[in-house]
């Protein structure tokens, strides 16, 4: 395939990302204002919401002014090697950043300078795994400051919160999370969570949570419960969209688990503000887009 097609390709799919949110997750948003009280704050605040993901998507404009740290996975076949798909990728985001479907988001940590372009150390954050398939798999997440800001990570047990290291404690330090954050990471949220692991690799797993769809299912019984048990308490808990009070604070919860060692118990959080922005596409070696992958 020509680097250019590659890059165009790429392009469009940072293009639907920034500025359409899936199916699922707007059916879940609209169910959301339909059990607000008629008339009030939270209602208003999801119609405005909604409001805004049309005009995003028929104008083709960024759903938010912070359009998130971008996070790439995808799984290379055969014939494309990593370098030449980062190559791709990252002038993919430097001409998306210029035609505005990126903002100018990305900058030095040491100086604060800003690229201009969202390109740098860690930017994009890359996840890329080779694989035996024919077609190359890529999905994007652009993540919000805003809701990275509220992600938490805590190490059980934890004797504050009456936390132990069983299912019963997870649940209260999820809870705890989704208390902690209030309105701050712009509510109503979608919640990505990893049982296990080591700090490090419980928050990348919490992130890879996130690529499940809203209406999907947990293999695993006992998470399943748990994910909408999460969901149902975190929604009588009156913090309501962005804060202002009502029965809509969480959209989902998505629940990964890893392997620990007997010394550790993390439950990793990343919570996702209601622009849960994330994209897919499956590509063949002569460049055809064969389907999407979130409808």
């Amino acid at each position: 395939m020509q680097a250019k097609v590659m890059q165009s390709r790429l392009l469009e799919l940072i293009r639907r990302t920034s500025s359409r949110l899936p199916d699922d997750v707007v059916r879940v948003i609209e169910r959301g204002r339909r059990r607000e009280q008629p008339g009030s704050t939270a209602e208003y605040a999801l119609q405005v919401i909604l409001d805004n993901i049309a005009m995003a998507r028929d104008k083709s404009l960024p759903l938010c002014q912070d359009t998130g740290t971008i996070i790439c996975y995808a799984d290379l076949p055969a014939w494309l090697d990593e370098s030449a798909f980062a190559t791709s990728f990252s002038r993919a985001v430097a001409q998306a950043t210029k035609l505005g479907y990126l903002r100018q988001n990305s900058v030095d940590s040491l100086t604060g300078k800003n690229s201009g372009t969202n390109l740098g150390p860690g930017s994009p954050s890359y996840h890329l795994h080779q694989t035996r398939g024919r077609s190359l798999l890529v999905r994007l997440i652009l993540k919000g400051g805003g809701c990275e800001n509220v992600g938490a990570q805590y190490s059980l047990p934890d004797t504050k919160l009456g936390a132990g290291r069983d299912l019963a404690g997870v649940r209260r330090c999820i809870l705890d999370a989704v208390h902690q954050a209030q309105g701050k990471g712009c509510g109503p949220g979608i919640l990505g969570v990893c049982i296990g692991g080591d700090r490090g690799s419980g928050y990348v797993a919490s992130k890879e949570a996130l690529l499940r769809t809203l209406d999907d299912q947990n293999p695993e019984p006992s998470l399943a419960k748990l994910e909408k048990q999460i969901v149902q308490e975190a929604n009588t808990l009156g913090i309501g969209p962005m804060g202002f009070g009502g029965a809509t604070t969480l959209l989902g919860c998505k629940i990964a688990h890893r392997n620990r060692l007997p010394a550790s118990f993390f439950v990793s959080i990343s919570y996702m503000c209601w622009a849960y922005r994330r994209d897919g596409f499956a590509l063949s070696e002569s460049g055809k887009i064969t389907r999407w992958l979130y409808a």
